[in-house]
């Protein structure tokens, strides 16, 4: 049997050779050229090369550091100080996740971080589906100015208006509390607002105004226009704005930090209102105050941020699966303008 593949194989080069000759003297140069580029440049070998491997470099770009994660998040202290152990743990070490599972107390750790995510979106998506239906829909008095201003609110870092804008939730017993996400977000200046506002803008303004005519020409207000013909319409807005903003709200460590009062030596007993990569980035910190360079327990730092930071995406990996599919096609009818 291994007589027979190695003669199979031994004649494979030679089978190639004659395979690719007589390719070559049976086509002819139009055929070639057909066959590298296609008919319109986009439908050749050629063409199609590039894609995949762009397409492959990408996907490589994005999930080596995912790789990198998962694997170094399984590996025990001797896997990491090792030489020869790189890719491959000796053994999957649960005790990273233990750790950190136990320690930021993580069932109520991802309560509070949803329940810190899913209000202020639901808001945000409420109030810039009301802004967008006014500006693409109504003419009032300087609704060019109010447009420009509102995006001027997207192009200002946070970072310039953070010292007056935590004097004024301080004034009014903000800080450290939801409302201080909730009440931006319900007049329309929550995280990244402008750009949910321009998204229904943009699709509010693809409605027919025959429809909107034909509602109140049967007696409709624009209240009931609004809720009645342009929001069922706009569900493809609705969840994309809405998953925007959920998962900008849940990855918020910035401003969450000083909205909230976060402090990385309070105790984990001495509960506050925390999103999850805060309370993680608490555990990194405490963590390496109790065990200082060259303890044996330091080396496991490394592991231990690695499980820490898959606990922490690990929802937003769990709400992608089972809603990708309308993302996706939410993505495809909302990236159209209007005219």
């Amino acid at each position: 049997m291994m007589k027979k593949l190695w003669t199979r194989l031994r004649g494979l080069p030679q089978k190639i050779y004659h395979a690719v000759k007589n390719f070559f003297k049976t086509t002819s140069a139009e055929d070639v050229k057909h066959f590298l580029f296609g008919m319109k440049m986009t439908d050749g070998f050629v063409y199609k090369l590039v894609i995949h491997v762009l397409l492959i470099s990408l996907g490589y770009v994005y999930l080596y550091p995912v790789f990198y994660m998962v694997i170094t998040s399984f590996m025990t202290m001797s896997d990491i100080v090792s030489v020869s152990v790189r890719w491959i743990p000796s053994s999957l070490n649960w005790e990273n996740y233990r750790l950190v599972w136990e320690t930021i107390y993580y069932p109520r750790a991802l309560r509070d971080a949803l329940y810190l995510a899913f209000f202020p979106a639901l808001a945000a998506t409420f109030s810039s589906a009301l802004i967008g239906y006014g500006f693409a829909k109504f003419r009032f008095p300087f609704k060019r100015t109010l447009m420009v201003l509102m995006i001027l609110t997207f192009i200002v870092p946070p970072q310039i208006t953070m010292i007056p804008t935590f004097r004024l939730f301080a004034d009014y017993g903000l800080i450290g509390s939801l409302r201080a996400f909730i009440y931006p977000a319900i007049l329309g200046q929550g995280l990244n607002g402008a750009i949910y506002i321009l998204i229904f803008y943009s699709f509010f303004r693809m409605i027919p105004k025959s429809l909107e005519e034909s509602a109140q020409l049967d007696g409709a207000s624009p209240l009931q226009v609004f809720t009645k013909i342009a929001v069922p319409l706009a569900v493809p807005a609705i969840i994309i704005v809405f998953l925007f903003s959920f998962v900008w709200y849940y990855n918020e460590t910035y401003l969450s930090g000083i909205f909230l009062g976060y402090n990385p030596n309070r105790a984990f007993d001495d509960w506050m209102l925390m999103t999850l990569p805060l309370r993680v980035e608490q555990f990194f910190t405490q963590y390496a105050t109790a065990f200082p360079e060259g303890s044996p327990a330091r080396e496991l730092i490394q592991s231990s941020k690695m499980a820490g930071n898959i606990l922490a995406i690990l929802p937003l990996l769990v709400l992608y699966f089972f809603t990708q599919r309308h993302f996706v096609e939410s993505i495809d009818k909302t990236g159209i303008t209007g005219e």
